[in-house]
């Protein structure tokens, strides 16, 4: 950096420019390079600041990890108890509840279900939940659960497209590659938005860039070890691949020169060469044997249940990919379709994940990452009220809930309300472009500064615009 003063160039080194720069922006820069100062002592080699871009506003959060229950948790079954469907089972919905319930379809007003689980109060908040997830309840007052999500999209595909890009059409970039966009990569080996499935792969809109320039979707992680085909063939040494990357590379710039801009093949280009770099890194990430046995005890990583071992090592992971400065993990767990037999669908969900996800909160707080790591719970949509089938439920998106925690939340509280048996959002409704707004602003992004001209509209990650929850920070 350099100045003008009196006719003399000022030479000023970016640290030195930084403190000038004084409180704000300057000094929030600052910590985040003193931050990637000592990441880069932790894991040589790893970190770099050239691509990290500056917020809009201090961030509250670093990176995000987000756990995706595909298929639709049930709200009146896990954290918005509903004494009412006790006394009202097998019967009705009243009218007086009946009329605000949204006419959208398969919305059933027959025949209420009770919900099979015991809801307890938890902490010193007295947060209520279920005995369905008694490890995550532990952490009841780290938690700012929501229980006024609300949307109209009762089918899987679309409402998923609605809680992770803003509409059910699928052509949107998803939250993640909004973030990348707007923040870039603190680690320069590994991708800036990852995600990792189990008992049910994402929908590809859920993790891809839609309009944004391809290099900013989502990475998949599924091979065993995490990413497949790192290892160059047997017999092909570093130089030898660095020589093919090297005469790939200028193919595809000279034909991108040619051609002119090209969104998948400048992220063709970017993608060999991180490959190259994580061929060194990722196999260390990836690779648990450096953690403790009381770690993996704590995830139930080594469970005798191959589901629930693969969703712990997935919780661990996300920690692991937070503390080396990926920006954005989503986790997927799928298959929380309950339409019959309800207490078998659930009870097996909960098995599968309730113990890595309490571990997740525990590990990150005592290694001093809650605070800046943001942890979102939830699925596309909740479940009726009403029965469906043996013991089931069908698709509700009009009042379910979701929980954030760490990353400023202020933890402990309930926000919004659903009606008397849970069906409807009727205090304080949020929108997923809400809660997406509020995730932004956690990391410090203003919806409306985070923009990309596509077809000569500038468009915004919440589509027409959400609300920011500040309510939900301490």
């Amino acid at each position: 950096m350099s100045n003008l003063d009196s006719g003399r160039t000022i030479r000023l080194s970016r640290r030195e420019w930084l403190r000038r720069a004084g409180a704000g922006f300057g000094s929030l820069a600052l910590a985040d390079l003193a931050w990637a100062d000592r990441m880069l002592r932790k894991y040589p080699g790893s970190f770099a600041t050239s691509d990290v871009r500056a917020p809009h506003v201090p961030p509250r959060a670093r990176s995000i990890i987000f756990l995706f229950m595909g298929g639709g948790p049930s709200q009146v079954d896990t954290f918005d108890p509903k004494p009412l469907l006790g006394q009202l089972h097998g019967q009705d919905v009243p009218a007086s509840i009946a009329k605000d319930v949204p006419r959208i379809a398969r919305a059933p007003l027959r025949n209420l279900l009770r919900s099979p689980y015991v809801f307890r109060r938890y902490g010193q908040s007295g947060i209520e939940i279920s005995d369905l997830l008694p490890e995550v309840a532990r952490h009841a007052d780290d938690l700012c659960v929501i229980r006024s999500m609300k949307h109209d999209n009762p089918i899987h595909a679309p409402a998923e497209y609605v809680a992770l890009t803003g509409t059910g059409i699928g052509d949107r970039p998803s939250l993640g590659a909004w973030v990348t966009y707007g923040l870039g990569s603190e680690n320069r080996n590994l991708p800036a938005f990852v995600v990792l499935t189990s008992d049910g792969g994402p929908r590809p809109p859920g993790y891809h860039s839609g309009f944004l320039p391809a290099r900013f979707q989502g990475t998949r992680c599924d091979a065993p070890g995490g990413l497949g085909n790192l290892k160059s063939p047997e017999g092909t040494g570093e130089q030898d691949r660095r020589d093919q990357l090297g005469l790939l590379d200028r193919f595809n710039r000279w034909h991108l020169e040619r051609t002119g801009e090209d969104s998948e093949l400048e992220a063709r280009i970017r993608s060999y060469e991180l490959a190259f770099r994580m061929q060194a890194s990722a196999p260390e990430v990836f690779d648990l044997a450096g953690e403790s046995a009381s770690t993996l005890k704590l995830y139930a990583a080594q469970d005798s249940d191959a589901k629930t071992a693969e969703f712990g090592r997935h919780c661990l992971l996300a920690r692991r990919l937070v503390e080396r400065g990926v920006r954005f993990v989503q986790l997927r767990a799928g298959n929380w379709d309950a339409h019959t037999k309800l207490p078998d669908n659930h009870g097996a969900k909960a098995r599968h994940t309730d113990r890595a996800v309490a571990a997740l909160l525990t590990d990150l707080k005592q290694r001093g990452l809650l605070d800046q790591t943001l942890v979102v719970w939830g699925g596309e949509f909740g479940r009726t009220p009403a029965a469906q089938g043996n013991e089931g439920r069908d698709h509700s998106p009009s009042g379910y809930s979701m929980w954030l925690a760490g990353g400023g939340v202020k933890g402990g509280q309930v926000i919004g309300a659903t009606d008397p048996v849970g069906y409807a959002a009727v205090d304080n409704p949020v929108h997923p472009n809400d809660l997406n707004a509020t995730l932004l602003h956690a990391l410090g992004l203003d919806q409306k500064k985070l923009f990309y001209v596509h077809h000569n509209r500038p468009e915004i990650p919440t589509v027409n615009g959400g609300r920011v929850l500040r309510e939900v920070f301490a």
